[in-house]
C-alpha cells in the first residue's frame, strides 16, 4: 500500500488560497487544459495544407491526429501517477516543457514522419501535464461549491478546447502559415509555467510506476488503430492488417495481465469499483469517439466538398463553441444544482444525438443556415452538458491518494475513444463512399461517406445515453445530485 509523504499543503508553505490566488490558479489550470485539448484538433483545419506542403499521402493524414491522441491517452495514467509520486506541480511543469519542445519540432518538420513524431511527443507532454492539472485543481480548491465551480470550468475547457483548436487553426493557417498552429503553443505554455506558483502542491505518495503497462497499452492500441486504418483501405483479410490485429490482441492481453498481477497497476481496481465512476468514464470514451471523428468529417466536407478556405472553415465551427460554452458554463451547473448527474448526462447525450442526426441532412450544396450551423449548436449544447457532469462524476468521492489516477482516467477515456473512434468511423465513411453507385458525382459520394460517418458517431452518443441511464444507478444518482448542490 502506498504511503503519503507530506509536502506543501494549503495554509503551510504556499499560504492560504485566498480569492485572488484561487482566481489565478483557476486561470492557469483552465488555460493548460484548453491548450492541451486544443492541440488535439488545432491541426485538423490545416490538414489539406499540411498534406500539400509535406507531400503526405491521404492515408497518413489521420495519423497527425491519431498520434497525439494515442500518446496522450495511452500515457495519461502514468502521468497522473507520476504526479502523485514526484509532486504534482513539478510534474505539471515537466509536461509543459515537453509540449514546448515538441511544438517547436513539429513547426520545423520537413516531412510527414517528422511531424507525426512531433505530434506523438506533444501527446507525451500532454499526458504528463493534463492529469496533474486536474489533481492540482483538487489540492488547490477547497471541497464544496468552489471546487465544483472550478471543475465545471475545467470540464468546459475540455469540450471547448476542441472547437477553439479548429477556430485558431483556421485563422493561423489562413493568415500566417500552418506551422504556426504548432509554434503558437510556445508563448502560451511559457505564460502558464510562470503562473504555476499559484498552485498548491498537495501531498506525495510512495510507490512505483507501471511503465510496462503504459507501453503495452499504448503500443497495443496503436497496432489496433493501424490495423483498422489498413483494413479500411485494403480489406479485413489483408495480411498486414491481420498481423497488426494479432499484435494488438497480444499486447492488450499482456496489459490486462499486468494490471491484475503487477505490484503497481495503472488502474487500481478500487478506482473503478465505484459504478458511477466506471459509467462516467465509459460515457467519456463514447463521446470522444464520436466528437473527434465528427470534426474530421466536417472539416473535409467543408474544404473538399464546399471549397471553404481554412479561416472560413474555422469560423463555421463557432456555433459548436457557443453551444459548449453556454451549456458547460451556465446551463450545466444550474441543472446539476437541481437534478442528478445522470439526468444531465442523459439530456446532453440526447441533444448531441439529435444534432448528429441533423448533420445527416447535409448535401453538397446545402444552405449552411438550415443544417450545418443549427446542428452544430444543438450538438455543442449536448456535449457541453455531458462534459461538466462526466468530469464531476469521474473524480467525485475518490480517495486523495488516487486523485492522479482518477483524473487521468477522465482524459484517457476521451483521448483513446477519439483515436479508436476516428479509425473506425473513417473506415465506415470510406466504405460508404466506395459503395456508391457507378456514375455518382464525386461530391455526392464524399458527402454521403462523411454524413454516414457522422451518423455512426450519433449512434455512439445514443449508446452513451443508455450507459448513463442504466449504469449510473440510484445510489450514484443521489450522490451526484448532492455533489452538484454543495
Amino acid at each position: 500500500m502506498s504511503q503519503r509523504v507530506e509536502t506543501t499543503v494549503a495554509g503551510q508553505v504556499d499560504g492560504p488560497p485566498d480569492g485572488r490566488r484561487l482566481g489565478l490558479a483557476l486561470l492557469v489550470i483552465a488555460a493548460a487544459q484548453l491548450l492541451l485539448v486544443l492541440d488535439g484538433t488545432i491541426v485538423t483545419v490545416a490538414l489539406p495544407r499540411i498534406r500539400d506542403a509535406l507531400s503526405m499521402p491521404d492515408a497518413d493524414l489521420n495519423w497527425v491526429l491519431t498520434a497525439y491522441a494515442l500518446a496522450f491517452g495511452g500515457l495519461l495514467l502514468v502521468g497522473g501517477r507520476a504526479g502523485d509520486l514526484f509532486g504534482r506541480r513539478r510534474v505539471f511543469r515537466v509536461g509543459l516543457v515537453v509540449c514546448v519542445g515538441a511544438s517547436l519540432l513539429g513547426g520545423l518538420a520537413t516531412n510527414g514522419t517528422m511531424l507525426i513524431t512531433a505530434r506523438a511527443l506533444q501527446g507525451v507532454g500532454a499526458a504528463i501535464a493534463a492529469p496533474t492539472a486536474l489533481s492540482l485543481l483538487a489540492t488547490t480548491f477547497p471541497a464544496g461549491a468552489a471546487r465544483n465551480r472550478a471543475l465545471g470550468v475545467y470540464g468546459a475547457m475540455g469540450g471547448l478546447g476542441s472547437v477553439v483548436g479548429l477556430l485558431l487553426g483556421g485563422a493561423l493557417t489562413e493568415y500566417l502559415n500552418w506551422r504556426w498552429i504548432l509554434f503558437v503553443n510556445v508563448p502560451i505554455a511559457v505564460a502558464i509555467l510562470v503562473g504555476t506558483r499559484a498552485l498548491v502542491e498537495g501531498d506525495r505518495e510512495r510507490g512505483g510506476l507501471d511503465l510496462a503497462g503504459a507501453i503495452t497499452a499504448t503500443l497495443g492500441l496503436g497496432s489496433l488503430v493501424y490495423a483498422i486504418n489498413r483494413a479500411g483501405l485494403h480489406g479485413w483479410t489483408d495480411g498486414v492488417a491481420v498481423t497488426f490485429d494479432v499484435v494488438a490482441v497480444v499486447l492488450l492481453t499482456a496489459f490486462v495481465v499486468l494490471q491484475r498481477r503487477g505490484p503497481n497497476p495503472m488502474v487500481p481496481p478500487r478506482v473503478l469499483a465505484d459504478r458511477g465512476r466506471l459509467a462516467a468514464n465509459l460515457v467519456n470514451f463514447l463521446v470522444g469517439a464520436g466528437m473527434l471523428a465528427t470534426f474530421y468529417f466536417l472539416t473535409l466536407y467543408l474544404q473538399a466538398v464546399r471549397g471553404y478556405a481554412p479561416m472560413l472553415t474555422g469560423v463555421v465551427y463557432l456555433p459548436f463553441a457557443v453551444g459548449m460554452l453556454v451549456a458547460a458554463g451556465a446551463i450545466g451547473p444550474l441543472l446539476l444544482a437541481r437534478t442528478s448527474g445522470r439526468v444531465v448526462i442523459m439530456v446532453g447525450m440526447l441533444l448531441a444525438a439529435v444534432g448528429m442526426a441533423w448533420f445527416g441532412l447535409l448535401t453538397p450544396d446545402q444552405n449552411p443556415f438550415t443544417v450545418l450551423l443549427p446542428a452544430q449548436l444543438v450538438t455543442g449544447l449536448g456535449l457541453g452538458l455531458a462534459f461538466v457532469a462526466v468530469t464531476i462524476a469521474g473524480v467525485h468521492g475518490v480517495d486523495p491518494s488516487d486523485t492522479g489516477v482518477a483524473s487521468g482516467l477522465v482524459n484517457t477515456t476521451q483521448q483513446i475513444g477519439g483515436a479508436l473512434g476516428l479509425a473506425v468511423l473513417a473506415a465506415v465513411a470510406t466504405s460508404a463512399t466506395a459503395h456508391q453507385p457507378a456514375g455518382t458525382a464525386p461530391r455526392d459520394a464524399l458527402t454521403h461517406g462523411y454524413t454516414t460517418g457522422i451518423l455512426a458517431g450519433g449512434a455512439l452518443y445514443l449508446v452513451a445515453l443508455f450507459v448513463a441511464a442504466f449504469a449510473l444507478g440510484p445510489r450514484a444518482d443521489r450522490r451526484g445530485a448532492r455533489a452538484g448542490r454543495r
